[in-house]
């Protein structure tokens, strides 16, 4: 888009928030407000209200959105119709991917489809489930793959593979015998978990209210990766639930065990995008590749 002042304060005016808009578009937040501040004296009018820590869109703000929305659209029409006049599949993607996707299911889906597709260039974007569903909604990226649930009704939802969640605990712990443990008996010991944002979270914590444990009664220690999280239960510092994808190297290597939970825990791996982006060949032929992989076993 040539004109970055408008494609800001779209992101501005999706997020009613000048510093997420900062962190989406990867610029520093007086970058931001410079570019709205350059919009605002071109049209000689403002269009947000700052009032409180709190931002609004004015009258001039909620029109200039709605035709900046029409602007894009038809801006990507027209980029991908032109492209669409040659046969090759070629073209450039933004993919956008939650941590434990990025670390155990895109590398080689990403690099198994470039084999087979080296004219498409793709770039790849890593957020917490939150981040990359909140560039979806802000067209930074064309396609998001995610791990917890995706409430807005704005974008196009399809599920990829069900992905089994377990318990995690250190090699000689007292669980590692067991069968199977419960919410109670995984709580009864010190538990790590993903930070606030991330779709293991979500879907851990609403597990745990599921079966009678509020959000308030869960501490946990934080830590912003998986990763991390599995280093800290090799460490004998507590236990977790992770995604059975991100364990397999660990415990073929007797690094940790793994214990079902009673009763069973799953969740979806889901393609996010707009629901009214134009459609690009390469997105299609890229979305029918990943799409025989989720049914492949990782």
């Amino acid at each position: 888009m040539s004109d970055r002042r408008l494609q800001v304060f779209h992101a501005v005016a999706r997020l009613l928030s000048f510093t997420k808009a900062a962190e989406v578009l990867h610029m520093t937040q007086p970058a931001v407000t410079f570019q709205i501040r350059q919009l605002e004296d071109q049209f000689d009018t403002r269009l947000f209200d700052r009032t409180h820590n709190k931002v609004s869109l004015t009258e001039a703000g909620h029109i200039t959105f709605q035709y900046a929305e029409q602007i894009f659209e038809r801006y990507s029409e027209m980029e991908n119709a032109i492209k669409e006049l040659t046969s090759d599949i070629s073209g450039s993607l933004t993919l956008g991917a939650s941590i434990t996707i990025s670390e155990y299911m895109l590398p080689a889906l990403l690099g198994e489809f470039r084999t087979n597709n080296p004219e498409v260039r793709l770039r790849l974007r890593v957020s917490n489930t939150e981040g990359i569903v909140s560039m979806v909604e802000n067209n930074v990226i064309d396609l998001g793959v995610v791990e917890g649930p995706v409430n807005n009704k704005n974008l196009l939802v399809e599920v990829c593979r069900n992905d089994d969640l377990i318990a995690i605990v250190p090699v000689g712990h007292q669980l590692a015998q067991k069968k199977s443990v419960t919410p109670a008996e995984v709580l009864a010991h010190q538990f790590v978990c993903r930070e606030e944002g991330s779709g293991t979270r979500e879907v851990i914590t609403d597990y745990f209210k599921e079966h009678g444990v509020e959000r308030k009664a869960i501490s946990c220690l934080e830590l912003g990766s998986p990763e991390a999280v599995k280093g800290a239960v090799e460490a004998g510092i507590g236990v977790s639930i992770v995604s059975s994808v991100s364990v397999s190297k660990e415990l073929k290597l007797g690094m940790l065990a793994a214990i079902p939970l009673n009763p069973p825990l799953s969740r979806q791996f889901s393609f996010v995008r707009q629901r009214q982006k134009f459609r690009v060949r390469a997105m299609e032929e890229l979305l029918d590749f990943a799409r025989g992989y989720c049914g492949k076993k990782l």
